[in-house]
């Protein structure tokens, strides 16, 4: 009988970003096991508690089927550098209790950075998930968080070729940058058939938008044959929700869109709190045709996504997954870390000018918008790279 060598890793999530960044690699991990290689992998899932209420963390592991976490930090909310610094003392706690052979963190959160941090001050070797992003703004937090993190883990595992080469430019050696695709959409794919089953636009009286598209995978994705079209708004940046006349200008041209068409948005926290403490809490009486709700689930919101006519977000990830799925997104910031995106996919970076929104949102509406395609590796494959590469190293 094989003697098998057992590894154990640390994956860490923290807010909902990393759930669905996590969620292949549990899969992919519990496949490898079951295929008896040469490693067979002792995970152990801790959760922050970056995002700790259920809409923004419970509803995730349930909609993924992630399995619960082992350990919990419950850091809960505070400033940067509490939240940063929590995060750190009790998740090196953990590291001296298990001593992983490897721990692995992804996206470009706080709970990234600390746990990456804490493990490399250990010497104990980091992996980290969706390597390379950049959005060149280091007035956002997640830049800092993505630049510190890349420059400490010992392996990047980049989801598009920009990525490997803005590595290469900041120093990183080549043999630890590995080029493996886009883990948010394996879950994505993983996803779908799940996600159109859901009752959303049941509840929230909608139908999809027709919206046929060229893009082979793209068509097979959905089957879009409706007459009520909306379309699916996010937004919760700082530098968005917390400037009054940034929030202003993105809600003039909501106004003006929603004498078009339906917009639902779905709010997150922190911007229901700013649009309180602004005087908008009006905002669903003062703009016709717009559905606030409160966060929902993965799967419901895949399905609201899939189905609409477009997207208009400040996410990083949505950018990618309206990619895949062929929908046009309006991106309402005036960078993004995930340029391929704009060069192959369906993204627009419009910020908060209230003339780009309304102009790009026009185009769409009109049938002027172009035709993106899916980069190559985003075909649901990344998380086994990832681990057949490890395995490779014997990480």
């Amino acid at each position: 009988m094989m003697n098998l060598q057992a590894l154990k890793w640390i994956l860490v999530v923290g807010a909902r970003p990393n759930f669905m960044k996590i969620a292949p690699l549990m899969r992919a991990i519990k496949k490898h096991n079951g295929e008896r290689r040469t490693l067979n992998i002792e995970p152990t899932l801790v959760h922050t508690g970056q995002h700790y209420n259920y809409d923004m963390s419970q509803v995730f592991f349930q909609d993924l089927e992630l399995p619960q976490p082992d350990i919990h930090l419950g850091v809960g909310s505070g400033t940067h550098s509490e939240q940063t610094g929590r995060i750190m003392i009790q998740f090196e706690k953990v590291l001296f209790n298990e001593r992983p052979d490897l721990v692995i963190v992804a996206g470009d959160v706080n709970s990234t950075l600390a746990c990456a941090l804490a493990s490399v001050k250990l010497h104990i070797p980091v992996a980290h998930i969706e390597a390379g992003l950049r959005s060149f703004d280091r007035t956002m937090p997640e830049e800092i968080n993505r630049l510190l993190t890349d420059a400490i883990s010992d392996y990047l595992f980049t989801p598009s070729p920009d990525a490997d080469e803005n590595l290469k430019k900041e120093g990183i050696p080549e043999d630890k940058i590995f080029l493996v695709g886009d883990v948010m959409v394996d879950s994505l794919l993983f996803n779908l058939e799940k996600a159109k089953k859901t009752h959303i636009l049941e509840r929230l009286s909608l139908q999809p938008a027709q919206q046929p598209t060229s893009n082979n995978l793209q068509s097979s994705i959905v089957n879009r044959k409706s007459v009520r079209p909306y379309v699916l708004l996010t937004l919760h940046r700082p530098s968005n929700v917390d400037n009054k006349d940034a929030f202003l200008r993105i809600i003039n041209a909501l106004t003006e869109i929603s004498n078009r068409i339906p917009i639902v948005f779905p709010i997150h926290p922190r911007t229901r709190k700013r649009l309180a403490e602004f005087g908008l809490d009006n905002l669903q009486s003062a703009i016709r045709n717009l559905q606030l709700l409160d966060p929902i689930g993965y799967l419901d919101f895949l399905n609201l996504m899939m189905h609409s006519t477009f997207v208009m977000t400040d996410s990083g990830g949505i950018q990618e997954e309206t990619t895949v799925l062929g929908i046009p997104c309006l991106t309402l910031r005036d960078t993004t870390e995930r340029p391929i995106t704009i060069s192959s996919g369906t993204n627009v970076l419009v910020w908060n000018d209230t003339q780009k929104i309304v102009e790009e949102a026009l185009k769409v509406l009109d049938g002027q918008c172009e035709k993106g395609n899916c980069p190559d590796l985003w075909d649901g494959n990344a998380a086994e790279r990832i681990i057949n590469i490890i395995n490779d190293k014997k990480l």
